[in-house]
């Protein structure tokens, strides 16, 4: 099998959509990521997948903490921003987005996100060209919820969509 053809098959799988942020010395990093999911909760943890070549996950190593911003069908263009190549700092993508900065984590956290965790790394792994982070979460950040935008942001086939 080649790298294509897993692509294609796991491309048929359904996951939601983020933007993970990190505040990292002066700049803010952020990217979208799909590889993203709850792992226990008690004590409540959860895992993230990157890249281990990105940016994204040298702002992690280096400030252990990141804030994931699960996003509805409203943000579509937003996350299509988040992982654009050569993409600005994540403070510019966010210029015209009401955001506020996570309390843990200086992290910065979308308003009308669906849910928004602050979280502390606690463990990774490698795993081919991605790297796995396993982290505890220390904050659920106030944001819009699904009052706002009921329908979450989904990839699947390739394409970011929504369920309604």
């Amino acid at each position: 099998m080649n790298p294509g053809e897993f692509t294609e098959t796991m491309s048929r799988f359904a996951t939601g959509v983020t933007v993970v942020t990190v505040r990292e010395g002066r700049d803010d990093i952020g990217s979208t990521a799909t590889a993203f999911t709850s792992v226990s909760a008690d004590p409540p943890m959860v895992m993230l997948g990157v890249l281990s070549t990105s940016y994204l996950a040298e702002a992690i190593e280096l400030a252990g903490r990141f804030a994931v911003n699960v996003l509805g069908s409203g943000h579509r263009a937003l996350a299509g921003r988040f992982a654009a190549e050569g993409r600005p700092s994540a403070r510019l993508l966010l210029a015209g987005e009401a955001h506020h900065r996570g309390e843990h984590t200086g992290a910065l956290v979308l308003d009308t996100a669906l849910a928004a965790l602050e979280c502390r790394v606690t463990a990774r792994v490698e795993g081919g060209d991605h790297v796995v982070y396993l982290a505890s979460v220390e904050s659920l950040p106030q944001v819009a919820g699904p009052e706002a935008d009921p329908s979450p942001l989904i990839r699947y086939g390739g394409r970011y969509r929504s369920l309604a």
